[in-house]
């Protein structure tokens, strides 16, 4: 479980395809803090720590992960949003967060505005219908709030504290992003569709 709050920012030191599989290997500042099998979100999804060397860390990356994710379009110096799991007794200061990736969107606007920045991020019919108005969404593992719900998109205002240590300052128009939905929404949704079924 995680909360959204990114920790630091990463790099892609390579990909590397194994057949349907993948091997993704990462610079990671604070990898003399990790240890095989922990987990950490990669740019929102959830992935096991397979091998440690220094300040070099590689997940395996399962064919499933590939396909639903947007992992596979990382390349080499690419920078990644990192955040560890929770530790119990941490103040909670995101949102419930799986590292569950539920659909891919695209970054397709990127504008400063004063000290901030709108960023605004295609999203697919299945994760827009349980998105709200002021409501959480998972960008590349980063806890943001809805300021503007449109039709196939959703647009966020970002801090500059949120642009300066995350990924976003590196982003590019058309840059493909992990979208995780509230956990919440999913489980009303879930909970309406059987009880409509019964009607």
């Amino acid at each position: 479980m995680f909360t959204g709050l990114v920790e630091a920012v990463g790099k892609v030191i390579r990909l590397e395809s194994t057949g349907e599989q993948a091997n993704l290997l990462l610079e990671i500042p604070f990898a003399n803090e990790l240890a095989l099998g922990d987990s950490v979100a990669i740019n929102g999804c959830c992935l096991t720590v397979s091998h440690l060397s220094g300040s070099q860390v590689s997940f395996n990356l399962l064919a499933q992960t590939l396909r639903v994710t947007a992992l596979g379009n990382l390349t080499t110096g690419s920078a990644i949003n990192l955040e560890r799991a929770m530790a119990v007794g941490d103040r909670f200061g995101g949102h419930f967060v799986q590292g569950h990736i539920d659909s891919i969107g695209r970054i397709i606007q990127i504008q400063a505005n004063g000290q901030d920045h709108i960023v605004e991020v295609s999203l697919p019919p299945e994760t827009h219908q349980l998105c709200i108005d002021k409501g959480s969404l998972t960008i590349d593992g980063i806890s943001l709030t809805i300021a503007d719900l449109k039709a196939d998109s959703a647009v966020f205002w970002i801090t500059p504290h949120t642009w300066l240590h995350t990924h976003l300052h590196a982003a590019q128009i058309g840059q493909t992003v992990n979208l995780e939905v509230d956990l919440l929404a999913k489980y009303v949704e879930k909970l309406l569709a059987a009880r409509l079924q019964k009607i």
